[in-house]
């Protein structure tokens, strides 16, 4: 173990403590040993001055694809966790829909070898609901739990047996972790690639309406509300989900939501000129869904911000739209896009961002992290909210290069990454070269 580091000066941001103040934290042993206003160096600790930048505790995605075992080609679990630190996430979630699926013990074993191998970001595997991702028949979710699946989902495709549903979530309460949704009509759906609305009708591709998931959303709110069950909604998209999860809360259902930068950030004219970069599941929707979901993210209908990241290889995007594959790589943008549409829109502080990429995240999956408290593993992100920095896909961290936001001028960067009090990400130098070479042009200016 490395001694100790004094992270000085920063704007220490922790909604688990309510706490938006310039503070020094002190890490020993990998812990969160001391936070205050100014703590003294100890003997043979390092000195990290971050004044100017802010501190959190680092980003948790409840919902990533790693693609491996199966899809290498598209992300390993090591591309993965380097792009998430890159992004200031110390902890994801690994969904199942590999090849073949997470869903027997075994499997799980190898993504958490996999993850810990890496030694980058924490990777935390969820649990196929059912056998082979067919929406059969259940899997033994208890041994998936034992084995250390910290949730279970069929994501990337719906439960779409009722009774199935049902029996995930009663038996998830014994182990008291949620059942994490993919919710959509499959038959509402249909060949849809893209929102159901006058953008498509203009592009003459096939939509994919609302009620594709609002009707999954209704139905899966009425069996959480039936069993008791914890439900968490991946990917809201509509105001009509939004308004569902709102209603179901209010009585007292134990569910939870998602939505995932893009869908805070973009519509569906994104698509025009056929960019496949724009097409995922679920699809890109109006600007009045868009609003809807940024309100319910603000008021906490929608509880958390996750990525859903989704890698593909370049030659499975560069195709026909029609024939192009769904899905956005999103952890090295998710900082950037956020900030940008929600705290200098003017919908959120920096504390509330953080708590809804780092706390609330945490919160659902019941990982030991979002928080900066005494004794916390230090999982840290140190970033700058001011950066203004151009959005190259080339220079990703992960293997997939899809994404909607290429040479889009975002705002707020991550600057460092601690997992454990050890640094696996930082772009100090690189932030003092830019710096320097600032300072030049304006000299001779």
């Amino acid at each position: 173990m490395s001694g100790p580091r004094l992270l000085q000066g920063a704007r220490v941001l922790d909604p688990a403590q309510r706490l938006d103040a310039v503070m020094d934290l002190l890490v020993v042993d990998g812990a969160i040993a001391r936070l205050a206003p100014a703590i003294p160096a100890p003997e043979n600790a390092e000195v990290i001055d971050l004044s100017g930048l802010c501190l959190s505790p680092g980003f948790v995605d409840v919902h990533v694809h790693l693609r491996e075992p199966g899809g290498e080609h598209k992300e390993t679990i090591e591309s993965g966790a380097s792009a998430a630190v890159a992004g200031g996430f110390t902890s994801v979630c690994a969904m199942p829909n590999t090849d073949p699926p997470i869903d027997d013990p075994a499997a799980v074993g190898f993504v958490l070898a996999k993850g810990e191998r890496a030694r980058l970001a924490r990777v935390y595997p969820v649990g196929a609901v059912s056998v082979g991702l067919e929406g059969k028949e259940m899997t033994e979710i208890g041994e998936l739990i034992a084995a250390g699946a910290v949730a279970v989902s069929d994501d990337g495709h719906p439960v779409w047996d009722s009774g199935l549903m049902r029996r995930a979530l009663e038996y998830t309460q014994v182990f008291d972790i949620p059942v994490f949704s993919h919710a959509e009509d499959q038959g509402l759906s249909g060949q849809g690639v893209m929102n159901e609305g006058a953008v498509s009708t203009a592009l003459g591709l096939r939509g994919i309406p609302n009620a594709s998931e609002d009707v999954a959303v209704a139905r899966d709110c009425l069996i959480a509300e039936l069993t008791g069950g914890r439900l968490h909604i991946c990917h809201v998209s509509t105001a009509g989900s939004a308004e569902i999860i709102r209603a179901a809360k209010a009585r007292g259902v134990r569910v939870t939501a998602e939505v995932t930068p893009h869908h805070l950030a973009l519509t569906d004219e994104a698509v025009r000129g056929y960019r496949t970069d724009a097409k995922m599941s679920p699809p890109l929707r109006s600007a009045s869904d868009v609003a809807a979901v940024r309100d319910a993210l603000v008021e906490g209908v929608i509880d958390c911000i996750a990525t859903d990241h989704a890698p593909h290889h370049y030659e499975e995007k560069e195709r026909e739209f029609d024939d192009a594959a769904f899905g956005v790589v999103g952890l090295e943008t998710a900082l950037g896009v956020s900030l940008q549409e929600m705290v200098l829109g003017g919908r959120l502080d920096l504390l509330e961002l953080v708590d809804r990429m780092a706390s609330k995240p945490a919160q659902i999956a019941g990982l030991p992290a979002g928080s900066l408290a005494d004794g916390a593993n230090a999982d840290i992100v140190v970033f700058d909210p001011e950066e203004r920095w151009e959005c190259r896909a080339d220079r990703f961290c992960s293997r997939g290069r899809n994404t909607p936001f290429k040479g889009r001028e975002l705002v707020g960067r991550v600057v460092m990454t601690l997992v454990g009090g050890r640094t696996v990400y930082d772009r100090r130098g690189e932030r003092a070269d830019a710096r320097a070479t600032v300072k030049v042009s304006e000299d001779v200016g």
